[in-house]
């Protein structure tokens, strides 16, 4: 049975969805004024696993990420760049959706953004401000009040009494408490806008997922996930605007994944200390990347060095290098004999596990080292073996090229030294000459240029295979 982490209870919860083979499940998205950076691509590819997941469970996932196109960083990215801002964020969400494509990132079921959903955020608003949760300051901007949420900070675990104006907390003198947060800014001049009760504004962030959420997912949904710097204030402010404004839970299990982290410190925008996903997909493949990313549990904080990055490249190599001699790996005995079936219960069950996905990757190298073990005796049970190792990293959304093209194919560029694919099979066809008029010694010089220049061959009677080092 599935297991997931509850950010809320802080323990590993059995999953039974709100309805029988169902799912909805919302994560934030991103604020589109500048490049998806690793960070993002984190927060992107382990929401598609679990997707993906739930999925090979045989549920009917509705996932919905959305995407904030309304922000103070939005509109000064766009006043320096003396751009529209509907013209910059267009323009950014054509580019995350491009980082997306190339990590094997699934589209999610809806992808709503803030500034076509003001309807709904006003309707929400005007709710909670009847009920007494939300008040207009005389700086005309409406805001939420704290205090009339109990359960406020069971998330986080903060207490509202223990809480003080400081670190992600405006102050503010307009507000009534310094722990308020605004729902609804007051237009400013040459800002975009929108009418509303309250005079020409736009929607504060926290408002957008709440409404988002509930429009597209109903009052009380399943999953809801984002990264963890977003559990407060973010997904502290969902839950208080939310459950006040509906008088129902929001959400059953919460998840968040884990930063990643340069020098000790997290990977963020803010602090100037990210790479972009664009930039490092200049030296590394977008499946290694992929890979570096699920090698460490999503819960748990990842260390962005080349050397992580190389041993994700290697370590891809010598799961694609079991699948080379299989093709895609598409035959498939009738009746799975007992080794393979374990195995594949063997990774559902890590999978199982909070989506362990470093197990689930354990349980892939045993199937390699199945497939190498049989490749030659029992070439049909190897076959299927390689069936199942694809089928299961497909979970992963990896292995799912052609084994001889990736292996094949140059890698991202990572110098000058890379000899192009009609080079080497003119080499290997020279060597081939050498070795059948038993000129070893050109045989060997080749063989060792080919090494030095990344390319590895491997002869396998009188044929000669090879792959990029």
């Amino acid at each position: 049975m599935l297991q997931i982490y509850n950010s809320y209870s802080k323990q590993k919860e059995i999953f039974k969805p709100i309805e029988p083979n169902k799912v909805r499940m919302y994560v934030c998205g991103i604020t589109v004024y500048d490049l998806c950076h690793l960070g993002h691509a984190r927060m992107f590819v382990v929401f598609d696993v679990v997707f993906r997941y739930l999925q090979r469970l045989g549920y009917d996932v509705t996932y919905v990420r959305n995407i904030t196109d309304i922000d103070d960083k939005i509109i000064k990215r766009a006043a320096e760049n003396g751009e529209n801002y509907f013209a910059l964020t267009q323009r950014y969400i054509d580019l995350m959706h491009k980082d997306c494509r190339a990590l094997g990132v699934l589209p999610p079921t809806l992808e709503p953004k803030a500034t076509e959903n003001i309807d709904e955020i006003i309707d929400m608003i005007s709710t909670l401000m009847e009920k007494g949760y939300a008040y207009q300051a005389q700086n005309k901007d409406v805001y939420y009040r704290v205090k009339q949420f109990e359960p406020y900070g069971g998330l986080s675990g903060r207490k509202i009494d223990e809480l003080r104006a400081g670190e992600r907390v405006d102050i503010d003198e307009h507000k009534e408490d310094p722990l308020d947060f605004v729902l609804w800014k007051a237009a400013k001049s040459g800002e975009p806008s929108w009418p509303s009760p309250w005079g020409e504004g736009r929607p504060g962030w926290h408002i957008e997922c709440s409404a988002m959420s509930t429009r597209f997912l109903g009052h009380h949904f399943d999953i809801h996930g984002g990264g963890m710097d977003l559990q407060f204030p973010h997904h502290e402010n969902e839950i208080a605007q939310s459950e006040a404004c509906t008088g129902e839970q929001y959400v059953n299990y919460w998840m968040h994944n884990g930063f990643i982290r340069m020098d000790g410190e997290k990977m963020s925008k803010s602090l100037g200390n990210f790479f972009t996903v664009q930039d490092i997909m200049k030296r590394f493949r977008p499946e290694e990347i992929r890979f570096f990313i699920l090698s460490s549990h999503y819960r748990s904080p990842l260390s962005y060095t080349d050397a992580n990055l190389q041993n994700a490249r290697s370590s891809l190599s010598r799961l694609y290098t079991a699948l080379r001699d299989w093709k895609k790996a598409g035959s498939q005995v009738e009746t799975p004999e007992p080794s393979i079936t374990a195995h594949t219960e063997r990774f559902e069950r890590a999978m199982n596990d909070d989506f362990n996905t470093p197990e689930a990757f354990a349980v892939l190298f045993d199937m390699v080292a199945e497939v190498n073990r049989h490749r030659d005796e029992n070439p049909e049970y190897a076959q299927s073996m390689a069936h199942a190792l694809r089928e299961n990293a497909s979970v992963l959304g990896l292995l799912q090229e052609d084994a001889e093209v990736y292996l094949q194919s140059a890698p991202a560029k990572s110098g000058d030294n890379e000899l192009e694919q009609s080079e080497i099979e003119a080499l290997i066809a020279e060597r081939s000459k050498a070795r059948h008029t038993k000129n070893w010694a050109e045989s060997d010089r080749i063989r060792d240029y080919l090494k030095d220049r990344g390319v590895i061959l491997e002869d396998n009677g009188s044929e000669t295979i090879w792959r990029r080092k």
